[in-house]
């Protein structure tokens, strides 16, 4: 029937016709002996109808600047550029297009020559179209158009993987922050919107034309450079490297203004976000269209490797390509003299050349200078930094209500039922703090309050928090040679350390907990209350011996006492194989306290307890917490929780957590300063040596430390001497960033050892 229509039509004699898919259209390429032409169809909708004329129009004024690189319409019998016709019995708008001979740039060998073309072609182009005017373009809105960006959110379902829809959304929040108070700023034409690979011609290394102009918009100038770069930059291995040549290009031609450049970085990732958000969506719709998901895997490969680019950098490079002057930074030690004009030293910076940090993003954190670090040690954002569902809860309920406790509203029981959830059924009540430090306080109120004994078990190396009280109980922080020195109610016993310590067989932990029980019995005051960590963080992440609270919790209550499990570093799945440290042990305590990750850095703690306990506690005097369970803090803390469970980060821990493990056990076998490598999931310590004996060495830890931090990975020390290198990173962490980890510090070892040797 098509060739029916064509001879009659366009007067052609026994046309050859195949058939191509288009995007959303049916597109045929016409071939006859004198010439060949698109014959492109269209399902019948109105507003596309006026579109599309509008578009035809764009191009006939194209070819009266007298330019043969665009498409030209050709008229139908009646003269016409545009007919609406009767095909298969649905009606379709239809049109002819002259072809364009040449290469497209998706079939050839990429070079840095084409892509300076590509952008001063682009530009080229847009100069012709500055001053051609389309009310039916002005008033087009839609998903392909980037100032329309967010209508792109209503796909985001589809996005199967919940870590890539979550990177998705992270771009939109930064579209909205970093973009929409621009927009009114930037200029604004009618641009082409779609200069991918498929779209661009070559001959001989040079932009011959662009066809496919279904796309073009009215909007912003700088969108169409940002979608240049992302075609031509996509498949690329530094896809930042790529686009400097495609914006010196468009540059040279049609010079960008300084807001434009400002708000690039983001542009290209919204448009990499804008294409996997509707493959995703086509996908789903129709399954069989290949063509409309083609780019779906580049999309995605450069999403990751934008998301790792500081945007601070990426500006820098586009500021230099076109000859403005980069961001200076201030220096970092006068920013530290800056700091301590106003707080004191007494807080303290990391590492011997500290950060200035500007921005974060899932497992990266970007510094003021635009360097971008693998953050291995941050446990506090643990689904990650900045992630979007955790940003969303805070500012949505913020901008809804935010109260405190003494007042019913929705989000304080739901929250409490899921948290609750995880939780063996005897641990059945929660009070809301907000910390870590303050849930240690109160859990020791609480063990007072049920036992009416003042003296409290712990561990040696433990710590527990900043509070007074948690002070008290932290021999981490007494026992510091600035501390205050064990308060005579405080009980301390060893730590069950199967590395450093005298027990290491298998009866460790049994040989440990005799040793506890001993102190238990010897004691001359019943004990309130036993404080331990699963695994003793400042102690040097060492994991309590297998089998050891098994003994000690029943002899704590035998005579009076509760236990008090410290999940505050290790809970909330880090472990892996756990989603409670006190799992490990296979134990149920009486109390356990949670803070830092429950609410991903949103200042939060928890304890909770048995219904006995909070009975015993409520019958002294009230305890209200100002902002402990507010409505900001529920709402963050839910995020978190359906964070973990969505993006399965677990799985992740104890999957990443194993690889991780491995590789740092394989380093131990090459390097014999590495002592022992021990932890579970993404909670891991790495013991430091002196070679030939298990003497610490505090020197190499922290050479190793800050070697790291000068390759832009972030690991910290901790232990009695400072010797143990741990890491706990969010929990998207992957194994090609556990290996980056591995094989820098392997680099950083050879180099170390390389040099005492000479």
């Amino acid at each position: 029937m098509i060739d029916k229509l064509l001879e009659v039509e366009f007067s052609l004699n026994q046309p050859q016709v195949k058939r191509i898919n288009g995007y959303d259209n049916i597109n045929y390429i016409v071939k006859t002996n004198v010439n060949t032409s698109i014959f492109k169809t269209y399902a019948y909708d109105k507003e596309l109808l006026a579109i599309l004329e509008a578009e035809n129009e764009i191009l006939l004024d194209l070819q009266e600047q007298g330019n043969n690189a665009f498409p030209i319409p050709i008229c139908f019998a009646d003269n016409s550029y545009i007919k609406v016709i009767e095909i298969g019995g649905n009606l379709s708008i239809c049109r002819m297009l002259s072809f364009l001979e040449g290469k497209f740039v998706g079939d050839i060998e990429p070079t840095k020559e084409l892509s300076y073309g590509i952008g001063a072609f682009m530009a080229s182009m847009n100069n012709k179209l500055r001053g051609i005017e389309s009310y039916v373009l002005k008033s087009r809105t839609w998903e392909w158009d980037l100032q329309y960006f967010p209508l792109n959110k209503k796909y985001l379902q589809y996005i199967s993987d919940p870590h890539n829809r979550n990177i998705v959304r992270y771009f939109f929040m930064q579209y909205e922050e970093n973009v929409v108070p621009l927009l009114s700023e930037l200029r604004k034409q009618i641009i082409h919107n779609d200069a991918n690979e498929w779209n661009i011609l070559t001959d001989n290394n040079k932009v011959s034309g662009i066809i496919d102009f279904g796309d073009i918009a009215y909007s912003h100038l700088i969108n169409e450079l940002a979608i240049a770069i992302t075609y031509g930059c996509y498949d690329k291995e530094d896809p930042l490297d790529w686009a400097l040549t495609i914006i010196k290009g468009y540059h040279d031609i049609l010079p960008l203004e300084e807001k434009e450049v400002s708000v690039l970085y983001y542009l290209v990732a919204a448009r990499l976000c804008t294409s996997v958000c509707n493959s995703a969506y086509a996908k789903k719709m129709d399954p069989d269209n290949t063509y409309a998901t083609v780019s779906e895997k580049y999309a995605w490969n450069m999403l990751h490797k934008w998301l790792r680019i500081n945007p601070i950098h990426a500006e820098n490079v586009f500021r230099e390509a076109i000859g403005l002057p980069i961001f200076k930074v201030q220096e970092v030690t006068e920013e530290i003299n800056r700091r301590h004009q106003y707080i004191s030293p007494v807080l303290s910076l990391s590492y011997e050349d500290p950060i200035f940090m500007e921005r974060s993003a899932f497992q990266y954190m970007y510094d003021k200078e635009g360097n971008t670090f693998l953050d291995a040690y941050n446990n506090i954002p643990h689904v990650g930094h900045s992630h979007p569902k955790v940003v969303e809860a805070g500012q949505q309920q913020m901008a809804k209500l935010n109260t405190n406790t003494r007042y019913l509203f929705d989000v304080l029981p739901t929250y409490a039922e899921k948290l609750l959830s995880k939780f063996p059924e005897s641990l059945d009540r929660v009070f809301f703090v907000n910390s870590g430090s303050a849930a240690s306080d109160l859990a020791i109120r609480m063990a007072h309050a049920h036992t009416k004994h003042k003296k409290i078990m712990v561990m040696e190396h433990g710590y527990h928090g900043n509070t007074q009280v948690s002070i008290d109980i932290s021999d981490y922080k007494f026992n510091n040679p600035k501390g205050d020195g064990q308060k005579g109610h405080i009980l301390k016993t060893s730590i069950p350390d199967t590395y450093r310590g005298k027990h290491k067989d298998d009866n460790a932990g049994k040989l440990y907990a005799e040793e506890a029980v001993a102190q238990i019995k010897n004691s001359d005051h019943p004990i309130a209350a036993f404080i331990a960590e699963p695994i003793v963080g400042c102690g040097g992440q060492v994991p309590l011996a297998a089998g050891y609270l098994e003994k000690v919790y029943p002899e704590i209550r035998q005579q009076g006492g509760v236990c008090i499990s410290d999940e505050v570093q290790t809970g909330f799945g880090r472990l892996g194989n756990h989603f409670w440290g006190f799992e490990m042990q296979e134990v149920i305590p009486d109390i356990v306290i949670i803070g830092k990750p429950i609410a991903n850095g949103h200042p939060m703690g928890a304890v909770i307890t048995t219904s006995a306990i909070a009975e015993s506690f409520g019958k002294g005097v009230e305890f209200f917490s100002s902002f402990g369970g507010n409505p900001v803090s529920c709402a963050v803390a839910l995020s978190v929780l359906e964070t973990i469970e969505e993006e399965k980060l677990q799985e992740n821990a104890k999957e990443v957590g194993v690889y991780y493990k491995s590789l740092l056990q394989g380093l131990q076998d090459k390097y014999n300063c590495i002592g022992d490598v021990r932890g579970s999931g993404l909670f891991l310590g790495v013991e430091i040596i002196k070679e030939g004996s298990q003497e610490t060495n505090r020197e190499l830890a922290h050479y190793i430390k800050n070697e790291l931090r000068n390759k832009f990975i972030l690991i910290s020390t901790d232990g009695p001497d400072d010797s143990v290198l741990k890491t706990k990173p969010p929990l998207c962490f992957t194994k090609n960033n556990a290996k980056e980890v591995v094989d820098t510090m392997d680099e950083i070892l050879q180099n170390y050892y390389n040099k005492s040797r000479n």
